[in-house]
């Protein structure tokens, strides 16, 4: 008898303590995971001290993607007023404090009017007009330098309280550095329009905006993994064709990036046709002709338009095959996305429709990777997504 009523006490021990762990498990149900399976498994994969990163990091994500989208639009603001080329100077450490005296500031007209474009297209500016292309540039790259803060702080932050995974901690280092090189990128476009001529390289132009759509969409998807799983599925379709799509709308925003560096969207402003012709004159008027797609403005605003179409033609076809919310959603915005570029042709560029649609190219993209990463299921290895208690 003293034997079964100690055996009984054992179990009653031991069921105490699976008790106490579901509890712990329960509790865990808080925070946010790479993966669907992390609470059901138990995690069966790593020791009892490992726990999920919290969903407070899934928070701080989102606010660095609504900064960098923000930034984003700040960009083609700065880009439509010409206002790129008003701060002739980079200090990345001190260039956060604006002129703050009457001296201060002709001291930054003197170095604006000496060069290119101050020289030509603007040589009879006065303070009041240089502030106005001046505040804008400034507040393009104070924006920068909160983004760079925004994302640092609450990295060294989470990481200092261990609440970083380790699959998690590259790609935080990764988007960190991709950052501060789209800082650096961004002064070497602006200083490729303060040697001979007033306006930067189109080509720089691209690939700035580029790595900023690059680091935005890296962030959305850092987002989605750390966000709820439950309308995941295994559809390699769906995946295939929204991976296709993707990287479809990443050479679509190539032709459009040249063309707003080349000016080349007053070419031609109408629509359907480019100046009354399906194919206009002139596509290949410069030497040599592979050159025309890369620096001709008639032939870039082609190229682009007819990607455009394609592209929109694509997500078109995915809505109707997979009719699921977010191909519907994305069917939606490519065809608002449609209307912005032609409203944009239509009006001669104008600003607010012209930023709208570098914005609305973004959230299209935002709609695919969403169907990208819901078709797509989660990796089976709960290990990944803990992190030391």
């Amino acid at each position: 008898m003293p034997n079964i009523q100690m055996e009984r006490g054992v179990f009653c021990s031991y069921a105490n303590r699976l008790a106490g762990a579901a509890r712990e498990r329960k509790t865990r149900g808080e925070f946010a995971t790479f993966m669907p399976d992390d609470g059901a498994s138990g995690f069966a994969h790593g020791p009892p001290s490992m726990q999920p990163a919290p969903a407070s990091v899934r928070n701080w994500l989102i606010v660095v993607a609504a900064m960098i989208l923000f930034m984003i639009a700040i960009g083609a603001l700065t880009r439509l007023t010409e206002s790129g080329l008003s701060m002739v100077e980079w200090r990345p450490v001190t260039g956060w404090l604006p002129p703050l005296s009457d001296a201060a500031w002709n001291a930054e007209l003197e170095k604006y009017l000496s060069s290119p474009q101050g020289r030509t297209t603007n040589r009879g500016f006065n303070v009041v007009e240089f502030r106005e292309i001046f505040w804008l540039e400034y507040s393009h790259r104070l924006w920068g330098r909160l983004i760079g803060v925004a994302f640092a702080v609450p990295l060294a932050w989470f990481w200092w309280r261990g609440q970083l995974t380790p699959h998690l901690k590259p790609r935080l280092l990764a988007l960190l550095l991709l950052g501060g090189l789209q800082g650096a990128l961004g002064w070497a476009m602006v200083a490729s329009g303060l040697v001979d001529r007033p306006a930067v390289s189109h080509y720089r132009l691209a690939a700035h905006l580029l790595l900023a759509v690059v680091l935005y969409a890296y962030t959305v998807w850092l987002i989605l993994e750390l966000g709820p799983q439950a309308a995941r599925r295994d559809d390699a379709e769906t995946s295939r064709m929204a991976t296709a799509l993707i990287g479809f709308l990443f050479v679509v925003l190539t032709w459009g990036a040249l063309m707003a560096g080349l000016r080349a969207g007053t070419a031609h402003a109408t629509f359907p046709t480019m100046s009354g012709h399906w194919i206009p004159p002139g596509l290949f008027d410069l030497a040599p002709w592979w050159i025309n797609p890369f620096e001709n403005g008639t032939t870039i605003q082609f190229i682009h338009r007819w990607l455009a179409k394609l592209l929109v033609l694509g997500v078109l076809i995915l809505a109707w095959r997979v009719r699921r919310p977010e191909t519907l959603a994305a069917g939606a915005m490519a065809l608002l996305q449609l209307g912005l570029g032609i409203a944009t042709i239509l009006s001669g560029i104008n600003i607010f429709l012209a930023t709208a649609h570098q914005v609305g190219a973004v959230l299209l993209l935002t709609s695919l990777i969403v169907i990208r990463h819901r078709a797509t299921p989660s990796q089976q290895r709960p290990v990944s997504a803990m992190v030391g208690g």
